[in-house]
C-alpha cells in the first residue's frame, strides 16, 4: 500500500511540481493551498506524512503543526520555509516538526528527507508492535502449567516483580530458569529498558570481565577500540546472571562492588559510572554448600538472596506434563510444518511415568524430535527414545520387591511385551531371541 502524503502549500507552481515528485515515486498524494482546507481533509483521512510551508494564507504552518499534533500526537510533519532563522527553526522543531527545510527545494533533498522519515516512522511501529508481543510473549498468564506448584509459584513472582530487590532462582537444569527472568522482568516498570541475560559458563573466564565490564581503548593488546560492557547497555533495566555459582572469586569481588556501589569501571579506566540494574540471578548448584565450602563468597550471597524463588523439578510437578507436552506439540507442529495433532494414550502414560531429569527442556527436545520423524497426525511410542521406554518406576518397583533375575525378566516381558518386538525385548535383557522364547515357554507367557 502506498503512504499517504498531503502537501500545503500556497504558491502553485511549487505545488503542482512537488506533487509529480512524489506521485513519480509511488506516493499517493493529496494537495491544498492552505491550513484551512487541510484541516479539513485531515478529518475525513489520515496521512503518514504531511509536508507544510510555514508562510500561509490565515493559519501559519507553525499553527497548523501544533493542531495536527493536538489531534494526533504521533503525526509526521516536515515544515518548509524561503525565511530561514534560528527562531523559525527552533518553534518548528520544538512544536513536533519531524524536519526543517529550506526553499529552493530540491527535490532529491525532500525525496530523501521523506523516505527516511517515513522509515524511521516504520520502525518506530514496528518496535512499538515488537515490545508488545515480547510482553505478551513473557506475561505469567502465557507459562504453560494447572499444578498447584506452578500456580503458588506464578502468585509468588507476581508479588515481587515489581520490586527493585535482586531475585536469586534455584532450580535444576531446564526447570525454567530464564522464562521466570524474563516474565520477572517484562511484568516489571523496567520492561521498556533492556534484559541482559549472560551465562557466566558460557563466556571464557579471561573474556568474562572484559565482556560485563568493558574497556577503553589500549587497555590491553587488542583493544584497538573502546567498548561498553554488558552492565553499562543494561543500565536502567534487567541483568540476568545465569549459573551464577560458577562465577570465579575475583568475578564475584568484582560484582559485589557494582551491587553495593551501583557503579562500574571499565577496563583500563580510572573513571566510575553510574549504573541503575536490578540482578537477577540463578544456579542450579546448591549454593549454601558453595558458601560453606568457600566457593562463593557468604557477602554476594546476601547480596543477591534477597527474594529467593525456587522452581520445582518437572517430576514434582506431574499434573503439567501432559498440559506441556500437547504446548509443544501445536507449537513445533507450526514451526515444521507438519499435521501432527495427537499424543497416543500409551505415550502419554510412558511421559507420566518418566521421572524427567532434563525437565522441562528435555520434554520439549523430546516433543520435537517425535515431531520430525512422525509419518502420521500421531505421536506413538516407536517415535520416544529408548531411554524413556523404560519406566523408572518400573525399575524402582523391581528394586523394591527384591526380586531375583528371573522374576525380573519375567515383570519385564510382561510390562514391554506390548511396546516391543521380540528382537528388541531380547537385545534390551541381554539375551538371544531364541533363549526369550524359551522363558515365554517355561513360564506360560504367550505373544501378544
Amino acid at each position: 500500500m502506498a503512504d499517504k502524503l498531503l502537501l500545503v502549500e500556497d504558491e502553485t507552481t511549487l505545488r503542482e511540481s512537488l506533487s509529480r515528485v512524489f506521485v513519480r515515486d509511488g506516493y499517493e498524494v493529496d494537495v491544498s493551498q492552505d491550513a484551512e482546507s487541510a484541516l479539513k481533509m485531515l478529518e475525513e483521512r489520515t496521512y503518514d506524512l504531511i509536508i507544510t510551508d510555514i508562510i500561509l494564507p490565515g493559519i501559519t504552518g507553525i499553527e497548523l503543526l501544533k493542531k495536527c499534533r493536538e489531534q494526533n500526537a504521533e503525526q509526521l510533519l516536515i515544515v518548509m520555509t524561503a525565511f530561514a532563522s534560528i527562531e523559525t527553526a527552533v518553534e518548528a522543531l520544538r512544536g513536533g516538526a519531524h524536519d526543517y527545510i529550506i526553499k529552493p527545494v530540491i527535490h532529491e533533498e525532500i525525496k530523501r528527507i521523506v523516505r527516511n522519515a517515513l522509515r524511521e516512522r516504520a520502525l518506530r511501529a514496528e518496535n512499538t508492535i515488537l515490545k508488545k508481543q515480547i510482553e505478551e510473549l513473557y506475561d505469567f498468564n502465557t507459562i504453560v502449567g494447572q499444578s498447584n506448584a506452578i500456580n503458588a509459584l506464578i502468585h509468588e513472582v507476581r508479588k515481587i516483580s515489581d520490586s527493585k530487590s535482586n531475585v536469586l532462582l534455584l532450580g535444576e537444569t531446564g526447570t525454567g530458569k530464564e522464562l521466570f527472568a524474563r516474565s520477572i522482568h517484562h511484568s516489571s516498570s523496567r520492561r521498556d529498558a533492556p534484559f541482559v541475560p549472560i551465562n557466566c559458563c558460557a563466556i571464557p573466564e579471561n573474556l568474562l570481565e572484559s565482556e560485563l565490564f568493558g574497556y577503553h581503548r589500549g587497555a590491553f593488546t587488542g583493544a584497538v577500540t573502546a567498548k561498553r560492557g554488558l552492565f553499562e547497555e543494561a543500565d536502567g533495566g534487567t541483568v540476568f546472571l545465569d549459573e551464577i555459582g560458577d562465577l570465579s572469586l575475583a568475578l564475584q569481588a568484582k560484582l559485589l562492588r557494582v551491587m553495593d556501589d551501583r557503579e562500574i569501571r571499565p577496563i583500563g579506566s580510572i573513571q566510575s559510572r553510574k549504573v541503575d540494574i536490578r540482578f537477577i540471578t540463578a544456579t542450579n548448584r546448591d549454593i549454601h554448600k558453595a558458601v560453606k565450602e568457600g566457593f562463593f563468597r557468604e557477602d554476594l550471597f546476601y547480596r543477591i538472596n534477597v527474594i529467593t524463588i525456587k522452581l520445582p523439578p518437572l517430576r514434582e510437578r506431574k499434573d503439567d506434563i501432559l498440559p506441556l507436552a500437547r504446548h509443544f506439540l501445536d507449537k513445533y507442529s507450526h514451526d515444521i510444518g507438519k499435521p501432527v495433532r495427537f499424543i497416543d494414550e500409551s505415550v502419554q502414560k510412558i511421559l507420566l511415568s518418566y521421572g524427567w531429569p532434563g525437565n522441562v527442556r528435555e520434554l520439549q527436545n523430546i516433543i520435537e524430535r517425535a515431531i520430525l520423524i512422525a509419518d502420521s497426525n500421531f505421536i506413538t511410542q516407536e517415535h520416544l527414545p529408548e531411554g524413556l521406554m523404560l519406566s523408572p518406576s518400573f525399575l524402582s518397583e523391581s528394586i523394591e520387591k527384591a526380586l531375583s533375575i528371573e522374576e525380573y525378566t519375567k515383570e519385564f516381558i510382561v510390562n514391554y511385551q506390548k511396546r516391543f518386538n521380540e528382537r528388541k525385548l531380547a537385545e534390551l535383557l541381554g539375551i538371544t531371541r531364541k533363549s526369550l522364547w524359551e522363558k515365554r515357554k517355561r513360564w506360560g507367557l504367550p505373544r501378544p
